[in-house]
């Protein structure tokens, strides 16, 4: 492993970190609040950055286990320096659950320990929902929109590590272009956003933070009861743009292209919305005696099944309070998640249709042993290597959950609790139902489920794969990994 690449990348993080740190600062000058607590996280945060990238490196290469370990390395230590303001200024008094939320924020899970979110000042408000949009399209991939970080093809090995999905399609030869599309296509969809929130009414400050949590697909809400009070043209925006920012960039950059016919040949797409739609309309139905006309049923529904097969959190009512039907649906869209290469969490359309595609293909060889067949997607073939990586992904995924699940049943709290907690953390949700529903929270879990709950969501939001890598030279036995 090149120690010295990723301690001087890791550098980079942190003083780009510091470097964004001072837009939530500025927020609280604004507002005449306290600003010391940013002022001490930004010096910190920076200090650490320059001593790290004191002795660049020599050899700027950068291979698949090196990019692995500067993407877990990287988004823990932003996590462990992100949650400083809030601890600082007590308004998170107790550090572990300063790191959940910061953790939550950043893996655009937003699930959190806060029982009274409008009692936080504007300064930390912004900063928690900053996190989100920062998270959201992934740090080191803003950071490699600007800088060209690695030599040859170590731009890519960061993007495949921090990038959702089963593979990263390269938009165009050079990686450093397709982060800066793919940054592009975010800030534009992300400013759009906010224009037409203040169309409707909502200040600024509002505006930008509520995009935020839409555009990372995290859910932070600025008051307490989320997006409920907000008008109904305000809860349409955010509900037609959490759909949209669940969609696989790739599909807009074809669009931006000119190339409909291949963009709206893409399967996942269409089983994403053909998944939300049919969730949708299920739910609306089951839920149509609780409410004054099927519109309002059909409103409901459509807002929260896009928030949380989107993972993004936001609720406008309690789902919890919906029939056994509509919450079992609701949780089946919990598990399945967003399109890869989208800012959401989740398992992945995609991952769905490999598995179906896969276990059909086994289906026909038992009953034609001799028969070749090949599995396809977008008229394009999926590799073995993809299949067996998702075989592999849900394995682990199934092992973790289980493991996951344990650990806090212990905790006392009832079933749905727990294995809903341990869905929207691993999956990047937000909310669960029972304690941890929409009008809930984690803040009632001991210490050690809430560590439990952290490596879930950076599990979920790494995709498994580079979190445990860290650990493969020990497991392996081996004290080098060769290149």
């Amino acid at each position: 492993m090149n120690k010295k690449m990723i301690t001087y990348v890791l550098g980079i993080l942190l003083i780009t970190e510091g470097a964004l740190l001072l837009l939530p600062t500025l927020i609280a000058l604004y507002y005449k609040e306290n600003v010391v607590p940013f002022l001490i996280t930004i010096a910190a945060t920076v200090a650490s950055g320059f001593v790290m990238t004191r002795f660049k490196p020599h050899d700027k290469t950068i291979v698949s286990m090196d990019g692995f370990a500067i993407v877990s390395l990287g988004w823990v230590r932003i996590s462990l320096f992100g949650a400083l303001p809030f601890f600082i200024s007590k308004e998170i008094p107790n550090y572990l659950d300063a790191v959940f939320e910061v953790v939550s924020g950043f893996t655009t899970t937003g699930s959190s320990i806060m029982t009274d979110v409008e009692a936080l000042s504007k300064g930390m408000l912004f900063w928690r929902s900053f996190t989100h949009w920062i998270g959201g399209m992934g740090a080191l991939a803003f950071i490699m929109a600007i800088l060209p970080l690695a030599k040859g093809g170590g731009n890519l090995q960061l993007m495949k590590a921090e990038s959702p999905g089963p593979d990263v399609e390269k938009l165009v030869p050079k990686s450093k272009s397709t982060a800066r599309i793919l940054y592009g296509i975010y800030v534009i969809m992300t400013i759009v956003q906010i224009l037409l929130l203040r169309c409707g009414g909502l200040s600024f400050f509002e505006s930008t933070t509520l995009s935020f949590g839409t555009a990372g697909t995290g859910g932070f809400a600025i008051v307490n009861s989320s997006i409920a009070d907000y008008s109904l043209y305000t809860q349409i925006i955010i509900g037609v743009f959490m759909m949209l920012f669940g969609i696989n960039f790739n599909f807009y950059f074809l669009l931006f292209c000119g190339k409909l016919k291949a963009a709206f040949r893409n399967v996942e797409v269409k089983s994403y919305i053909g998944i939300m739609a049919m969730s949708i309309i299920l739910i609306a139905l089951n839920i149509r005696h609780m409410f004054g006309s099927f519109f309002e049923a059909l409103h409901q529904s459509a807002f929260q099944v896009s928030s949380v097969m989107t993972t993004t959190g936001y609720a406008t009512t309690d789902f919890d309070k919906w029939p056994v039907f509509s919450r079992t649906v609701m949780l089946i869209v919990m598990c399945v998640g967003a399109c890869a290469g989208s800012t959401g969490g989740g398992f992945k359309v995609s991952r769905i249709i490999i598995l179906a595609k896969s276990a059909k293909r086994e289906l026909k060889r038992l009953a034609h042993p001799r028969s070749v067949s090949v599995i396809t997607m977008d008229g394009k073939r999926i590799s073995d290597e993809v299949v067996t990586g998702t075989n592999v992904f849900f394995f682990i995924y199934v092992v973790i959950f289980i493991v996951s699940l344990l650990i806090v049943s212990t905790d006392g709290k009832d079933m749905v609790t727990n294995i809903s907690g341990v869905i929207a953390t691993l999956n990047n949700i937000g909310p669960g139902l029972g304690e941890v529903g929409p009008t809930g929270n984690f803040s009632d879990f001991s210490w050690y489920s809430k560590v439990v709950f952290i490596l879930d969501m950076l599990l979920g939001r790494l995709e498994i794969f580079p979190f445990l890598m860290l650990f493969v030279p020990t497991l392996s036995g081996h004290k080098k990994i060769r290149r």
